[in-house]
């Protein structure tokens, strides 16, 4: 456990693990800081480029429907000039206008035939009622509630929404423009429809060829063309109550409920966009996130949108972050073991010097021989361990003198100190006075009597005593 504790705290590590660490951090934490930095600039770039080619798919199918548009706003301008329909709504006899049905019919005929996109051609007098048509099933029908007829009767050309006919139950878009007399006073309105069918080919074209999925929306909202037929007809977002109502009871999609997808962050971007552009918003339908680019058209104010699910797009992205990271992986372990050499080769002198410092410190021998080797290098720890073989040898010179001057030491101590009690014994009263008698005992006669041997035996004793005296005072 205690081992364990040591690992937070990097003041306990080990030389080599220290120097270890910081080579090992200054290799990787900035190539990580770089590997980090130029994948998520790589991402951005490839993100963005992708959006932008989203982008570039949805204004290339735009501009075919605009195209698309205008030709055959053409063929109403055509339609509705033609001599045999002008003819027909001013006739100078009824035989004349007979004759002109006939002829009108065969000039529609004609031009419906041109086309196979066409779902019907026909004429409509002022009161909306069909004249001629195509399809015999419109003739004698009543569209005076379009908003297409009503824009033309007003003298401009219309292009309706995305409808759903009434007569044919078949979806599609109408175009109309005022017929007028030679006087330029308008007779009625030629309308001519393009199938459905083959508005959903050109927007669906994308899906084969990128695999993308292309839709329409129109100026509601509400999705006209979807690869996936469940979604048509259903909008964004939720409509205002009044656009519903009317919606609804006009039929204009041939349901009488339009449902709403709750993609309101995707409406608020695209519906009625001015320009191109992309975003991501999450699909309640796939039940999947969905990168989208988007483009307006130039002739209608519908917009065509390309999504693309975003774990589509970012699937390569995930295999480069795992490959960036497995490299970064390989350069970090090769870094790990280059390091963990390196420190191995800096901390294995440093460790014999502090053994060597150990044993220094404890007055033992140390093998300098192993010391000998590191101090052979050129670089600083070479250098280290010359001054530090240097300043054992100074240290056991300057030991081997201090020693010899303690022993001289020691000596004069010793002789300092004998003389000293020396000293001492000769100052004391005692031996002064037994030192007289001595010396008067060379210098006296014997008195009459006394033997000379027995006044040297009281000496002696005298002086034995003196010394017991002494040698109980010393302990």
């Amino acid at each position: 456990m205690k081992h364990f504790l040591r690992l937070f705290y990097p003041s306990a590590w080990s030389i080599t693990a220290k120097i270890s660490a910081a080579l090992l951090s200054a290799a990787l934490i900035p190539m990580s800081f770089t590997v980090y930095y130029n994948l998520r600039q790589s991402l951005k770039s490839v993100e963005a480029g992708e959006y932008r080619k989203l982008e570039l798919l949805a204004t290339s199918n735009a501009r075919r429907l605009d195209q698309l548009i205008i030709d055959i706003e053409r063929v109403v301008v055509q339609i509705s000039t033609d001599k045999d329909v002008v003819n027909f709504f001013t006739p100078i006899t009824p035989q004349n206008q007979t004759a002109s049905r006939s002829s009108m019919q065969r000039s529609l005929d004609n031009v419906f035939h041109s086309n196979p996109d066409y779902d019907v051609i026909y004429v409509m007098d002022r009161k909306g009622r069909c004249v001629a048509a195509t399809d015999p099933t419109f003739i004698g029908q009543n569209y005076a509630f379009r908003e297409y007829f009503q824009h033309s009767l007003q003298g401009h050309s219309g292009v309706s929404s995305f409808l759903v006919g009434t007569t044919s139950g078949r979806p599609g878009i109408y175009f109309s423009n005022p017929v007028r007399s030679d006087n330029g006073t308008i007779v009625g309105v030629a309308v001519l429809k393009i199938k459905g069918q083959d508005i959903w080919a050109i927007v669906n074209a994308l899906q084969a060829n990128t695999g993308s999925n292309a839709f329409l929306i129109d100026e509601h909202g509400v999705i006209i063309s979807h690869p996936n037929k469940s979604l048509l007809y259903s909008s964004l977002a939720r409509l205002p109550p009044e656009k519903l109502k009317q919606i609804e009871s006009n039929r204009q999609y041939g349901f009488n409920q339009i449902k709403s997808l709750e993609l309101s962050e995707l409406a608020q971007v695209m519906v009625r966009a001015k320009q191109p552009g992309h975003t991501s918003y999450y699909s309640t339908v796939e039940q999947m996130r969905l990168m989208v680019g988007f483009a307006p058209l130039d002739e209608e104010p519908w917009v065509l949108g390309v999504n693309k699910p975003s774990a589509q797009f970012f699937a390569p992205l995930s295999r480069l972050i795992w490959q960036s990271s497995l490299s970064l992986l390989a350069v970090g372990a090769i870094a790990a073991i280059v390091a963990l050499l390196l420190a191995r080769s800096i901390a294995k002198p440093i460790r014999a010097l502090t053994k060597a410092a150990q044993a220094l410190a404890k007055q033992d021998d140390f093998d300098a021989d192993k010391l000998v080797k590191a101090g052979s290098a050129t670089d600083d720890i070479g250098q280290l361990v010359r001054v530090f073989l240097e300043m054992t040898q100074e240290i056991k010179a300057r030991e081997h003198k201090l020693k010899q001057q303690v022993k001289q030491l020691h000596i004069e101590i010793d002789e300092a100190k004998r003389a000293s009690q020396v000293a001492e014994i000769t100052q004391t009263d005692y031996f002064q006075q037994l030192y007289k008698k001595a010396q008067k005992l060379k210098t006296r006669k014997v008195e009459t009597g006394e033997m000379e041997a027995d006044y040297f035996q009281q000496l002696s004793k005298k002086a034995q005593n003196f010394r017991n005296r002494e040698l109980k005072a010393d302990s």
